[in-house]
């Protein structure tokens, strides 16, 4: 061991007697009640160790008094003058107006809400020092509702470090968060924390109290665009530790599982190979490994939890009714569940077509299942008749009873709120077992982020299409060519295949988006009466779109105008034609599964997306992807960096993605090492484990187990 590690592995030894005092409820320092108590437990705050791991979300410069005559538009300044005019007008509303100047300049201070005693506060001839952010104004410039206070002879001079601003809610205002912070520092002075990662790093790292002082209140001249970005070493020390956490959290998760007990599941009449016999085409090389993975978890008295990621297309379905086949083989049940009825009924379609001829038992259960038809299914599946069961989060409803649930499937997992989740898993037989589950994603995440952001799972990943799939031609058009994309759209349905044509996403509304499809698809109607065109949104019953999706299935209509409704699970393959409307409003994830409806089939397919000039740069950066990749794999990547890691995972509602300090695009470089300390930790330093997950994650792990 260096020097550095023996003298921090001997400070740890130390701490470890005094750190009882930060772990005592805030409601010890000065200035916390009842109400401030509970105020602070909704941000995560209990304990004075929670505080200094509080870290500011960013800061502000308040460290430099700005001249008046210096300021511009856009700038957060501190600045400072004598009050010339200050006058209470009425604009259809009272505003309060004060006007400073300094020599140099002069700027105007405006109120919308304002007291008696601050308008008698505010006297001509006073001094005053503000804070805000510098706008033109219908009289030069003005800030709007500034921090500010009167200057007098005891005034202390500006501060000399940077002002941190902190995660609050409502009611918990900065100031009071600073001063509760101030407190907890002055403890960290005779109280060092446990620093559970310090000799496992190189020399060069912070050590973790200095790096807490630190981004606290950061010393006046440090770069402020560091600090903005998250790129300051202090910064990525903290990263490291809570990502660290929560990869430990997630791996003790997984190994908490193995304590679990499930049923055995196991294929001894064959029944997989009869299965497999009956499909009309060749399984991938990358599906046979996933299906291995999947049947060497199911033989255990275990739970298996495994991820199987795929791209649009490669085939995650087959793999996972091979599961229900050995699940129905050792005389259990198994519920696949959809995040929408219509992925749902797709997924009963195919399940049913490949299971009842091998005498497989398939039921289907959402709530529009109402009447007989839902208590025939209700009592199949309590009898145990029903050995597949699929539907949506009707799944696990409290009158639905298991005879013997053993398997899991739940299809875009990150759809579902993790209650849901664990209401079916606790459907297990008499609560006692628990069932195995396989989670499928059709979004492909970079390894390291899965990794670490789904360690709890084990992975399995279909990385290649079956064969004959042919990539889809992908073309960006502006609007103005929509006459020209008609008359394409037209040829292409009378040379017999068929087409969709996707509406935009105006905004979280189905009744918005169902009127903007309703008037597309009389437009294109009437420029193109040879066609049959059917209209899909998410506002219709159940029923009405089951039927209108088997009619073009059954290509009894030519073209399909629909909302994103249709963005996962709908497997037409004599569809080869897509168009999107207003592609640029469209994050690339979705863009790449509604691109995924057509070339499923063994001709040529082409995507149109039309967009609405100008373009901002990130949207021409978006179809520019499109354009160049159909790599689920790149797309993923490139989403990430786009959007964040809650977009693209989900943000598996558990709290455990709720980072504090780390960003999981931004500090990605520091995953391979992350992966590196968290398996050294369980290995070596197992009784740091759980003081560092309780650390960053006290509270958020109980519902990971799902």
């Amino acid at each position: 061991m260096n020097s550095k590690a023996a003298s921090q592995s001997a400070s740890y030894q130390r701490a470890s007697a005094a750190e009882s005092a930060l772990e005592q409820p805030v409601v010890v320092l000065r200035g916390i009640g009842p109400a401030l108590a509970e105020k602070l437990s909704r941000i995560g705050v209990s304990t004075i160790g929670d505080l200094l791991c509080l870290l500011p979300s960013r800061y502000e410069d308040r460290t430099e008094l700005r001249k008046l005559g210096s300021l511009r538009p856009g700038e957060k300044v501190l600045a400072q003058g004598k009050i010339e005019i200050v006058e209470a007008i009425f604009r259809g509303r009272r505003v309060l107006l004060c006007r400073l100047a300094d020599g140099t300049g002069s700027i105007t201070l405006r109120f919308f809400h304002f007291s008696r005693a601050q308008q008698n506060n505010l006297v001509r001839g006073a001094v005053l020092r503000c804070f805000g952010e510098v706008r033109a104004g219908p009289t030069g410039l003005e800030m709007v509702h500034p921090e500010y206070r009167i200057v007098g002879p005891d005034t202390p001079p500006p501060d000399d470090v940077l002002t941190p601003v902190y995660p609050s809610t409502e009611g918990l205002h900065q100031q009071r968060l600073r001063r509760l912070a101030t407190q907890a520092l002055e403890l960290l002075e005779t109280t060092p924390l446990k620093d559970y990662l310090g000799d496992r790093l190189t020399d060069d790292a912070p050590a973790l109290d200095d790096a807490i002082r630190f981004l606290h209140g950061p010393p006046q001249g440090t770069a402020l665009e560091t600090l903005l970005t998250g790129k300051h070493p202090c910064q990525s020390r903290i990263a490291l530790e809570e990502l660290v956490a929560q990869r430990l959290s997630l791996l003790r998760i997984n190994l908490g599982r193995q304590r679990e007990d499930a049923s055995p599941l196991v294929d001894d009449a064959g029944r997989v190979a009869a299965f497999l016999e009956l499909l009309p085409f060749e399984l991938t090389g990358a599906q046979r490994r996933s299906l291995e993975d999947v049947y060497r978890d199911l033989r255990h008295d275990v739970p298996m939890h495994r991820l199987l990621q795929g791209d649009v297309g490669s085939g995650k379905t087959v793999v996972a009714a091979a599961a229900a086949v050995v699940s129905a083989a050792s005389h259990t049940q198994t519920a696949v569940m959809a995040p929408t009825e219509l992925l749902a009924e797709q997924h009963f379609t195919s399940f049913s077509a490949w299971l009842e001829p091998l005498g497989i038992k398939v039921v289907y259960l959402t709530g529009s299942v109402t009447g007989t038809a839902r208590s025939q299914s209700l009592a199949a599946i309590e009898s145990g008749d029903a050995q597949v069961i699929v539907g949506t989060h009707a799944l696990f409803q409290q009158e639905v009873e298991y005879r013997h649930l053993a398997l899991v499937i739940v299809d875009e997992q990150h759809r579902f709120g993790v209650d849901q989740r664990l209401e079916l898993k606790l459907k297990g037989k008499d609560g006692t077992l628990s069932p195995h589950q396989l989670v499928m994603t059709a979004t492909p995440i970079p390894r390291t982020l899965a990794m670490t952001a789904y360690a709890d799972l084990d992975c399995s990943i279909i990385d290649e299409l079956p064969p004959g799939r042919k990539p889809v031609r992908t073309v960006v058009m502006p609007d103005s060519k929509r006459p020209e994309l008609v008359q394409r759209v037209l040829a292409h349905c009378q040379r017999g295949e068929q087409a969709y044509w996707v509406c935009p996403l105006i905004e979280e509304s189905d009744s918005i988006d169902s009127q903007a499809a309703e008037r597309v698809g009389e437009e294109l109607a009437a420029a193109m009466p040879e066609l049959k065109i059917g209209l899909l949104h998410g506002r219709m019953k159940s029923a009405l779109k089951e039927k209108i999706m088997r009619s073009f299935k059954e290509r009894n209509l030519d073209l399909l105008v629909a909302t994103t409704v249709i963005e996962v699970g709908v497997d037409v393959p004599n569809a080869t034609l897509m168009v999107v409307e207003n592609s640029e409003r469209m994050g690339l994830a979705q863009l790449h599964q509604l691109r995924g409806r057509v070339g499923r089939g063994k001709a040529a397919s082409s995507c149109v997306l039309l967009y609405k000039p100008p373009l901002n740069e990130l949207a021409r950066e978006r179809l520019g992807v499109m354009r160049e990749t159909a790599d689920g794999f790149r797309i993923a990547q490139k989403d990430l960096e786009l959007r964040g890691p809650g977009e693209v995972l989900g943000t598996r509602q558990t709290g455990i993605m709720q980072l504090k300090v780390a960003d999981l695009v931004r500090d990605a470089h520091l995953l391979p090492e992350v992966i590196r300390l968290s398996d050294e930790l369980i290995e070596k330093f197992p009784q740091r484990v759980q003081p560092l997950i309780d650390r960053w994650l006290a509270g958020q792990t109980h519902y990971a187990k799902v």
